[in-house]
């Protein structure tokens, strides 16, 4: 979602990516059938999509062992046979954990979201055109730069605010082409969609994501698009921030969901763009990625100037901002 500045972790390692069109696929279905069978009560609706993200995680899992058990049967010698084997039945087990780290990270997520839908109404008239939030501004023709070393290799980060437009459920939405480089090759290719409404709040509109290796495009998960397949924009950055307030950035189930918890407003950071005081620090999850949690800053008057990793340490920082033709 949005300043995506750290290089994506797979979910499920190599056994899940055969069967990520298979998960959007079965939640999709589950979404479209009123998540019936969910095993809880028919009013608690936020319980009822995590069970239901729960079971199709599940069965995407089930699918995806069972396929690599189909290719382990056609390897000729027994000992290789039996390696695919116990390494089909190791994946499944990690994947099945994946699975039930994620429905705790949802449970938790509803705790605090209450029983409700998440159904925000959205009204193309309380948008206005430009995104002016102190704390994420988006002036069309400027690029913030962003660097830092990652476990993956070196990480520069082109956040390019175009002065391209889409419209969204009505809404007109700033285009930002985000551009990552790992080690000088390019691994992430995203344009992302923005648009604020008359109270400040900042909504994130969707994205269409391209992740990379050698230059060959490796996967599309987290692309979707508000309004498309039951999937609804989020919050990125509130009109009026208190510390403690915890909110939906994106949620298109089992594809990308992103919330933000204010732990600070007086933070201070140092990058190599400058020393900002007084930042907004945020800490930011997903059930997707249950082990990744990441704490952002943003300054007023400049958006985001820092990005932590708390699983790794990594740091992407704020380098420079100039302008640019797109």
């Amino acid at each position: 979602m949005g300043m995506k500045t750290i290089p994506s972790r797979s979910l499920f390692g190599h056994l899940l990516n055969i069967t990520k069109r298979a998960r959007v696929v079965i939640s999709a279905a589950i979404i479209s059938i009123g998540l019936i069978g969910s095993g809880k009560a028919a009013s608690d609706f936020c319980q009822n999509t995590a069970q239901a993200a729960l079971d199709a995680c599940q069965d995407a899992a089930e699918s995806a062992h069972t396929v690599a058990l189909g290719k382990c049967s056609n390897i000729s010698d027994p000992s290789a046979r039996n390696d695919c084997r116990n390494q089909a039945a190791a994946d499944f087990q990690d994947a099945l954990q994946t699975c039930r780290d994620g429905f705790t990270s949802r449970q938790a997520a509803c705790q605090k979201f209450g029983p409700a839908r998440y159904d925000p109404v959205i009204d193309r008239a309380n948008f206005v055109r430009h995104v002016t939030n102190p704390f994420f501004p988006l002036p069309p023709g400027q690029t913030f730069v962003y660097e830092g070393q990652t476990p993956d290799g070196f990480t520069h980060d082109d956040f390019i605010v175009t002065h391209k437009t889409k419209v969204i459920l009505g809404v007109t939405c700033t285009e930002v082409h985000d551009v990552v480089y790992l080690d000088g090759k390019l691994a992430e290719d995203t344009l992302d969609w923005f648009a604020q409404d008359k109270q400040g709040n900042v909504w994130y509109f969707g994205e269409n994501t391209e992740e990379l290796i050698d230059g060959r495009p490796s996967t599309l998960a987290g692309t979707f698009t508000a309004g498309i397949n039951n999937d609804k924009p989020g919050i990125v950055m509130e009109g009026n921030s208190l510390v403690g307030d915890f909110y939906r950035q994106e949620f298109a189930l089992a594809t990308a969901e992103d919330n933000a918890l204010v732990v600070s407003l007086n933070a201070t950071v140092t990058v190599p763009r400058g020393t900002f005081t007084h930042c907004l620090k945020t800490l930011e999850t997903t059930p997707l990625e249950p082990d990744a949690r990441e704490n952002k800053y943003y300054a007023s008057g400049v958006g985001n100037v820092l990005t932590v990793d708390l699983q790794t340490g990594s740091k992407i920082k704020l380098v420079r901002i100039h302008p640019n033709n797109e």
